[in-house]
């Protein structure tokens, strides 16, 4: 079992490594200008020296990031135990949820910076992004309890909330914490792109704007290092949450006592 479990962890590090040599290997032997295409070296040495400016803009994305996402979490939960209560309420606001998730948050965008200011309106845009998948997955999960449960919790004389709060809430996080997972990520995506389309300068500068930047200043291992942080960003917040669901359902759900034995 350790060998197995040593073997999931070395074999996607091996095939990373043996990338970047490759990656450095084929910039040394081509003589790529850095501006076409820099090597991983010179992305890390750029990531040195940049580290202040990029830090502080990498805590502002990621301050923007976990905000929509607590929001989108408080709200899409709240409105799908309202869907769960009501289907008349379910019927006549879930096609508004669908709306907000299938029109690109890169038409919005715009929209909403001529009616909020620019934080406000980079943090709507990244909790739009996150919110319909946390609504769903929740609202599917509250809808798929065990017939059988809830034929036993009528038998008995339980009341629609005594089933919400002891049976469909435990059956639907699962589902829960998967769309907080996908939330997570696209939460970031959200943020990334309010950013852009926001283009603002200064001290409240996310890494989107650094990137722009980069891009006019044709400084693109600068650019790069950019992506490193929030690509690393992206992966720890998905491991995170992925933890978080482990060490929740380890004990009595099947995907996770599964993934255990």
């Amino acid at each position: 079992m350790f060998r197995e479990r040593l073997l999931e962890f070395a074999l996607p590090a091996a095939a990373l490594i043996f990338a970047l040599l490759f990656w450095e290997f084929i910039v040394w032997y081509e003589q790529i200008p850095p501006y076409v295409l820099p090597a991983p070296s010179m992305i890390l040495a750029e990531l040195y020296r940049s580290w202040g400016a990029l830090s502080a803009s990498l805590l502002i994305t990621l301050q923007t990031t976990f905000e929509a996402l607590l929001t989108a979490m408080i709200g899409g939960v709240a409105l799908a135990i309202l869907f769960a209560q009501s289907r008349v309420i379910e019927r006549a606001f879930f096609p508004f949820a669908v709306v907000m998730q299938v029109t690109p948050i890169v038409s919005i965008a715009p929209l909403l910076l001529v009616y909020l200011s620019t934080g406000t309106a980079v943090l709507v845009c990244a909790f739009l992004v996150a919110f319909f998948p946390i609504l769903s997955n929740t609202a599917l999960g509250l809808a798929s309890a065990d017939h059988n449960l809830i034929d036993l919790f009528e038998l008995y004389g339980a009341s629609r909330w005594q089933q919400l709060l002891w049976l469909r809430l435990p059956s639907a996080l699962p589902y829960f914490l998967g769309g907080l997972r996908i939330g997570g990520g696209l939460a970031l995506i959200g943020a990334i792109v309010a950013e852009i389309a926001a283009g603002s300068a200064g001290q409240k500068s996310g890494l989107a704007y650094r990137i722009v930047e980069s891009g006019f200043l044709l400084n693109i291992p600068r650019m790069f290092a950019a992506l490193l942080l929030i690509s690393v960003a992206g992966i720890l917040i998905f491991l995170f949450f992925t933890a978080l669901s482990h060490l929740l359902l380890r004990r009595w759900h099947d995907s996770a006592r599964r993934k255990e034995a």
